[in-house]
């Protein structure tokens, strides 16, 4: 009988040519897709829920940054009252003479 390397169909892991799922990340293998064999947890609907959840950051993290540049570009400038400078929304300090903007 000739040996042959099987391999996970997503992380690509060598397993044995008995198992049912793969030692590493878990998903079944085709052998066990052959035999009919369950999943003993619905990963299916773990892995829908987490891509949810990691959704829900990324536009809420969107929306912040969306929300940030549009303050920032609706800001005035601050005037030097000293030399009359215009200098970014929220300097502390004139670009032009270096005093304290207030």
């Amino acid at each position: 009988m000739r040996w042959h390397a099987v391999f996970c169909s997503h992380c690509r892991e060598e397993l044995p040519e008995t198992a049912y799922f793969c030692l590493k990340c878990g998903v079944r293998s085709s052998k066990g897709e052959e035999a009919g064999v369950s999943y003993p947890w619905n990963w299916e609907k773990e892995v829908e829920k987490t891509l949810s959840t990691v959704a829900e950051g990324v536009k809420g993290a969107f929306n912040t940054v969306k929300e940030g540049v549009r303050k920032s570009t609706n800001r005035e400038a601050v005037v030097c009252s000293t030399c009359g400078e215009k200098n970014l929304y929220d300097s502390k300090f004139c670009n032009k003479c270096g005093k304290e903007l207030t």
